[in-house]
């Protein structure tokens, strides 16, 4: 493996992300953890399906990511596996994040968790729900998509 491939490292995906919502804009934050958390992002012992992000106070916070702790992490100290994490982005970002939001109805996605230069960083995009007929179209596209292939493949 490449210094390159090995430094970007996918932790984590949130595949539901892109049936549910189209994305503006992606932005890349990094996260305050403890050092159990990194340990279990470490064995993969992380889900970001139900996570959200809300903007309070004009910083950025993680809600709802479950970090499992290991059991050999540390015994003398209760974790809770659920607890808000802090996101890192500049200032201006986070201007323009909560004008997105709170005036065009944008929402906050975590899309992707991964290793950048042995930092966790999480891949934030601003987004849009989809409606009932648009998760139609996009599912008869990749249909569609598939069935292309197939015929391609017999030749």
């Amino acid at each position: 493996m490449t210094q390159k491939q090995k430094s970007n490292q996918s932790i984590a995906n949130n595949r539901r992300a892109s049936h549910e919502y189209m994305f503006e804009e992606r932005f890349e934050a990094g996260i305050a953890l403890e050092g159990w958390e990194v340990k279990s992002l470490r064995a993969g012992k992380v889900q970001i399906d139900q996570a959200y992000v809300l903007l309070k106070g004009g910083e950025a916070w993680l809600f709802g990511a479950l970090i499992t702790p290991l059991a050999t992490a540390s015994t003398h100290k209760i974790h809770d596996p659920t607890r808000t994490r802090k996101l890192l982005l500049h200032r201006r970002e986070i201007m323009k994040l909560i004008g997105n939001v709170e005036r065009k109805g944008f929402t906050l996605v975590p899309l992707n968790l991964y290793w950048k230069n042995n930092r966790v960083k999480l891949e934030v995009a601003l987004a849009k729900g989809k409606k009932l007929h648009d998760k139609r179209a996009a599912d008869k596209e990749r249909d569609w998509q598939r069935q292309k292939q197939r015929t391609l493949k017999d030749f």
